[in-house]
C-alpha cells in the first residue's frame, strides 16, 4: 500500500523522531488479530488509552494535542508529526467541491495518520453549523436563531441527526457545533448562530449535540463558545464580558451545563474576555467550573489561533501555550503555526513549566473519544453515507425546520395567508431570489455570498410552485413595473450574507438604501406589502411598519425557499415565537426580555392565522404634548398616553410645516427630545400613536416652540480619523472639540462625501445630505461641550470597489 511505501521513505530519510518500539497497526480494512491491548475493541476504552499511553513518547503526545489546517499540512507531516487532529476553516475545501472529493481528501489524510507506527487515526474538524455548510449541494438548515424561533426541541434533534449523515458522508468525525451561546446584544455579528437570548432556549435546543453523536451517524458534537462571547460589553465580537460571576453562571452557564450532561464530545473556548481576562488562559473557568464542578469528560480545544491572543502580542509565544495548557485546553487549534506550537510546547514540558501529566490529561480525553467513537476500527469514509449529502429526505427536514421557524409579526386585515388561486401577485427584493442571501454566513464560504452558491430553491421559487396555475406571479428585483392591478405584493428584504466579526453592527441596525427604494416603489401603487424580512437578528424597522399590511420573520431559512411560501399561502400554519426582543430602535441595544425598555415585539410574541381579522381600530390619539428644556437646538416633549385595546408600541413625533410633516423624533414612552434645531426659530410638533398591530392614530393637538438663543463658546473644531476600511466602504469617527473658553449648546459639522458615496450608518449626531454635502448636528446627549471639552460623532459609508477616497472638507460651527 502506498501508506506503507511513505513510511519506508520517510523512515529512510530520517524524518521521523524517535518513537518507542511498538508493533505496526493492521493494515487498513484487515480484520488481523489485535497485537496489542490499545487495538483490541473487546477491552474497555479506559484500559485501551492506558495501555496507548504508556507507549507514545512526548512527540507522540504531542502530536495528538495539535490541529493543523488543511491547507498548512502534508500527509507526510501529518505522519511523522503525529498529528491529532486537522480541521478544514470557513470555505476551506478541496477541488471539486464535492462530498465525493471530501471523502477521498478526508480518507488521504486518515492514511497517513494511521502510517505511523503507533496507527493512532486523526480526527478530523468542520464548522457545519447550519447543515454540512462547507460542501456544494449539502443541506443548508436555517441558523440556529431562526431553529430557536421554532421552540422544537425534538425537530432540532433530527436536524443533528441529519447533519451527522451528511458529515459522515465526507469522511468528517467532528462537528463544531453547536453554539450554545446567549445572544443578549443584537450588535453582535453572531447573534444568528444563537438560539436566542434566555438561557433555556439554548438549553432546550442541546438536543443537536445528541442528534450528532447518536443519531445513527455518530459525529464528535462541540458546544461553544466557552464562556459568555454572547454578552460582551456592545455586542463586539471577540469583546469583553463585563458581569459578576452569579450573572456569567446565571445567563451563560446553563446551556454549558446542559450539553455537558448530554455527554458532550468537546468544548470550544471563546475568543472573548471575561472581566478582561481571555477565556483561553482561564484556568478557573475551564479546569474549575468546566471540567472539575460540571464533569466535563471530553476535551477542551482552542477556537482558530485564540491561544496566540492570550498575551496581546501578535503571533504564538511560550507564554501563549503554557498559560492555555496550563489553564486546561486539551487541543490547540493552530491552523497554521502548529508546528511552532508543538515546539513551544515540547519546550516548556522539558523545562518543567507545563506538567507531564497535565499532557497525559490533555491525551487521555483525547484518545478516549477516538476510542469511543471507533476510530480505531473504521477510520475511513462510510460511503454508504456520501449519497446522503444533499438528499431530498434532509431537504424535507430543512424544510419543516423553514416553515416551523417564520414568525408572523403583523397581519393587519388577516391579509395572510395568501389565496392560492386566482390574481396576480408581485414578488421585489434582493433576497426574493438568491440562494446565498437566504443562507446567510457559513455557507460554501466562511462569511458567505449573494448569488446561486449553492444548490436549493429559493424563496420566489417556493412560491412560484406553490400558487395555482390561475395566478401570475410577477418577480423584478426593484419593484420596478408593479401598479394597482396586483392584489399584494410580496417584499423579500433584509440583510446580505455575514459572520463574526464583519457582521458587528456598531451603528445603525435599518434597512439599507435599497430596500427602502424597492419598499418606496411598492408602497406608491397601492397595492398591500408584505414584507418577508431575511436577516441574522431583529432589524430597526419601527417607522416603516405603519406602511406594511404583514411581517414575517424568515430569519436566514437556508437552502429550503419552498418552507417561507408555505407559511405565506396558509400550507403550514404560523407558529414561531421570537427567540430574542426586537427593539424599536437600536439605541435600545442591548434590549432584552425583563430589562424595562419598551418593545416593538417582545420576546415570545407570534401570531398566527386566526378565522377572524385582526383589529385595525387605530389608537386614540395622544395628548396635546406640552415642551419643558427648551434649548438653542433642541426641545423637550411630554404628552398624555394613547389607548386601544392591542396595545400602543409606539409614538412618532412630527415637525409640521404649512401642509406637510417631517418625521422628527420616534419614542417608546411618552417623552422625547428632538434635537437638531435653530436657535429662535419656532417650530411646530405633533405626536402619533401606533398599535402592536401597526395602525396609526389620529394626530394629536399641535404645540409650538421657540429655541432659545445660541450659546457663547464661539467656535468649535472637528477632526475626522478613519477607524476601518475596506473595499466596499468604511467607518469614520470625528472628534467634536471647542477650544473657547464658556461651553457651547449645540454643534453642526459639514463635509462632503466623494462621487458615488453614501452614509450607510451613523451614531452620535443627526444627519441631512443634500447632494454631495453633508451635515451632521448634535443629538440631545452631545450638544453641550464645555470649555476645552470635546465629544464625537461617527458615520460609515458605503462606496463602489476600487475607490479609496474618504470623506473631506470638515467644518465645525457652534450654537
Amino acid at each position: 500500500m502506498r501508506s506503507t511505501l511513505l513510511v519506508l521513505c520517510l523512515l529512510m530519510a530520517g524524518l521521523f523522531l524517535p518513537w518507542p518500539a511498538v508493533a505496526a497497526a493492521p493494515p487498513i480494512g484487515t480484520a488481523a488479530v489485535a497485537a496489542l491491548p490499545y487495538q483490541d475493541p473487546s477491552l474497555p476504552v479506559p484500559t485501551r488509552v492506558a495501555d496507548l499511553l504508556s507507549r507514545m513518547s512526548l512527540d507522540d503526545k504531542l502530536g495528538q494535542m495539535t490541529q493543523a489546517e488543511r491547507g498548512f499540512v502534508s500527509a507526510g507531516e501529518i505522519t511523522s508529526y503525529r498529528l491529532g487532529s486537522v480541521l478544514s476553516g470557513g470555505g476551506s475545501a478541496p477541488s471539486p467541491n464535492t462530498a465525493s472529493s471530501w471523502a477521498d481528501m478526508y480518507d488521504a489524510f486518515q492514511r497517513a495518520a494511521i502510517a505511523a507506527p503507533l496507527g493512532i487515526p486523526l480526527l478530523y474538524g468542520s464548522d457545519a453549523v447550519h447543515g454540512h455548510n462547507n460542501v456544494v449541494g449539502a443541506t443548508i438548515f436555517p441558523h440556529n436563531i431562526g431553529l430557536g424561533a421554532t421552540r422544537d426541541p425534538e425537530l432540532v434533534g433530527r436536524i443533528g441527526g441529519a447533519v451527522a449523515r451528511e458529515v459522515a458522508g465526507t469522511g468528517v468525525d467532528w462537528n463544531f457545533a453547536p453554539c450554545v451561546c446567549v445572544a443578549r446584544n443584537d450588535r453582535w455579528g453572531r447573534t444568528y448562530e444563537s438560539f436566542g437570548e434566555k438561557p433555556e432556549i439554548a438549553s432546550s435546543m442541546t438536543t443537536y449535540i445528541t442528534g450528532l453523536q447518536e443519531g445513527g451517524a455518530r459525529v464528535l458534537a462541540t458546544a461553544k463558545h466557552y464562556l459568555g462571547d454572547g454578552g460582551t460589553t456592545n455586542g463586539t465580537d471577540q469583546g469583553n464580558t463585563d458581569l459578576p460571576e452569579t450573572e456569567l453562571r446565571a445567563i451563560h452557564l446553563p446551556p454549558f451545563r446542559q450539553a455537558v450532561e448530554r455527554g458532550v464530545a468537546s468544548v470550544m473556548l471563546s475568543y472573548s474576555s471575561w472581566n478582561g481576562a481571555k477565556l483561553h488562559g482561564h484556568r478557573y473557568l475551564v479546569t474549575d467550573l468546566l471540567k472539575t464542578e460540571l464533569g466535563f469528560g471530553g476535551f477542551v480545544v482552542s477556537d482558530w489561533n485564540g491561544v496566540d491572543q492570550i498575551d496581546g502580542a501578535t503571533g504564538l509565544s511560550a507564554t501563549d501555550v503554557r498559560t492555555a495548557v496550563n489553564a486546561g485546553v486539551d487541543m490547540v487549534m493552530a491552523p497554521e503555526s502548529w508546528k511552532s506550537f508543538i515546539s513551544l510546547l515540547r519546550t516548556e514540558v522539558q523545562a518543567g513549566r507545563v506538567a507531564t501529566t497535565r499532557i497525559d490529561d490533555a491525551n487521555r480525553r483525547i484518545l478516549t473519544k477516538k476510542f469511543e467513537y471507533g476510530l480505531f476500527e473504521k477510520p475511513l469514509t462510510d460511503r454508504s453515507l456520501t449519497g446522503s449529502v444533499g438528499s431530498a429526505a434532509h431537504r424535507a427536514i430543512a424544510r419543516e425546520a423553514v416553515a416551523k421557524s417564520q414568525v408572523l409579526l403583523k397581519n393587519s386585515g388577516g391579509i395572510l395567508p395568501l389565496a392560492t388561486a386566482g390574481g396576480k401577485i408581485f414578488v421585489a427584493g434582493k433576497s426574493a431570489d438568491d440562494i446565498g442571501n437566504q443562507s446567510g454566513g457559513w455557507t460554501v464560504s466562511w462569511q458567505g455570498s449573494s448569488g446561486p452558491i449553492t444548490p436549493g430553491t429559493t424563496i420566489l421559487q417556493g412560491i412560484r410552485a406553490t400558487v395555482d396555475s390561475s395566478t401570475t406571479v410577477t418577480y423584478d428585483r426593484t419593484g420596478s413595473g408593479i401598479d394597482g392591478t396586483y392584489r399584494a405584493a410580496i417584499a423579500v428584504i433584509g440583510e446580505t450574507p455575514y459572520a463574526e466579526g464583519r457582521g458587528d453592527r456598531t451603528g445603525s441596525m435599518g434597512l439599507d438604501s435599497e430596500d427602502q427604494q424597492t419598499l418606496n416603489t411598492l408602497r406608491a401603487s397601492g397595492v398591500p406589502v408584505i414584507v418577508v424580512l431575511v436577516s441574522g437578528r431583529p432589524l430597526e424597522i419601527s417607522s416603516h411598519l405603519p406602511d406594511w399590511r404583514a411581517l414575517v420573520a424568515a430569519w436566514l431559512p437556508g437552502t429550503e425557499g419552498q418552507g417561507v411560501a408555505d407559511v405565506l399561502f396558509g400550507r403550514v400554519p404560523p407558529t414561531g415565537k421570537l427567540p430574542v426582543t426586537w427593539m424599536t430602535s437600536a439605541s435600545q441595544q442591548p434590549i432584552n426580555d425583563g430589562d424595562g425598555k419598551q418593545a416593538l415585539f417582545p420576546y415570545g410574541f407570534g401570531l398566527t392565522y386566526s378565522s377572524e381579522p385582526e383589529d385595525t381600530t387605530p389608537p386614540t390619539a395622544p395628548g396635546t404634548p406640552a415642551s419643558s428644556e427648551v434649548t438653542a437646538s433642541s426641545v423637550k416633549l411630554s404628552w398624555a398616553a394613547a389607548s386601544d385595546n392591542v396595545g400602543v408600541s409606539g409614538y412618532e413625533v412630527v415637525r409640521v410645516q404649512g401642509g406637510t410633516e417631517t418625521a422628527a423624533a420616534n419614542a417608546t414612552s411618552t417623552s422625547t427630545t428632538v434635537s437638531g434645531l435653530t436657535a429662535n426659530t419656532p417650530y411646530t410638533f405633533a405626536v402619533y400613536a401606533r398599535d402592536a398591530a401597526g395602525n396609526r392614530s389620529p394626530r394629536s393637538a399641535t404645540v409650538t416652540v421657540t429655541t432659545s438663543g445660541g450659546g457663547t463658546g464661539g467656535g468649535c473644531t472637528a477632526s475626522p480619523v478613519v477607524q476601518s476600511q475596506w473595499g466596499g466602504g468604511y467607518v469614520m469617527q470625528v472628534a467634536v472639540a471647542n477650544p473657547g473658553t464658556s461651553a457651547i449648546s449645540g454643534w453642526t459639522v459639514t463635509f462632503t462625501l466623494p462621487a458615488g458615496q453614501t452614509i450607510s450608518g451613523s451614531w452620535n449626531a443627526a444627519f441631512t445630505v443634500s447632494g454631495s454635502v453633508v451635515t451632521a448636528r448634535n443629538v440631545a446627549h452631545n450638544g453641550t461641550v464645555g470649555a476645552s471639552g470635546s465629544t464625537s460623532f461617527g458615520f460609515q459609508v458605503s462606496r463602489g470597489g476600487g475607490d479609496s477616497a474618504v470623506a473631506s472638507g470638515f467644518g465645525c460651527t457652534a450654537a
